[in-house]
């Protein structure tokens, strides 16, 4: 039998490092632009110790939590043969790492993961477009023209009115 007072009641709450790639699951870039990746880990106690990214070619029977593909899975180096490869890492209370990939070709295309050191990885599908927009993401002017004219039109109807109503009532 114990004597005396419960022990206080401390609020705890527990959060587990998590790392996201921005933009994912699919990122869609035009051929020649630069691919631009932007992990970021939050609700980590401190920043991680180290980020590396992986990539790895496309196969459509695979997670986008594994970096599991068909073809070898490579870290992303600086010094690849294929050159225009830069990381920038600002480690904080939300730290960044950016894979700067300039001059996209289509052997760029793939799936790539960014894995800190003390949280999941976090992996998107990188596209590199040749040309047309896929359909979902087309913005062509064909579109532009349409939705100008429809506020032209709009913006006529209302100005009509607003005469209409302005001389009727003087």
């Amino acid at each position: 039998k114990m004597c005396g007072t419960p022990p206080s009641e401390r609020p705890f709450s527990f959060k587990v490092p998590t790392a996201s790639i921005v933009g994912g699951p699919d990122i869609y870039v035009n051929y020649g632009s630069t691919i631009n990746l932007t992990c970021t880990i939050r609700h980590s106690p401190e920043p991680p110790a180290y980020i590396f990214w992986y990539y790895s070619k496309e196969d459509d029977n695979t997670s986008t939590h594994s970096p599991s593909t068909k073809g070898p899975v490579r870290v992303v180096s600086y010094d690849s043969e294929r050159g225009g490869v830069s990381i920038i890492t600002d480690k904080g209370d939300v730290t960044t790492s950016r894979l700067l990939i300039t001059n996209a070709l289509p052997t760029d295309e793939g799936r790539y993961s960014c894995s800190p050191s003390n949280a999941d990885m976090a992996t998107v599908r990188v596209h590199v477009l040749s040309g047309e927009s896929p359909a979902a993401m087309q913005t062509g002017a064909s579109n532009w023209l349409e939705c100008h004219g429809v506020v032209v039109t709009l913006s006529t109807l209302l100005s009509v009115s607003a005469s209409f109503t302005y001389n009727n009532c003087v």
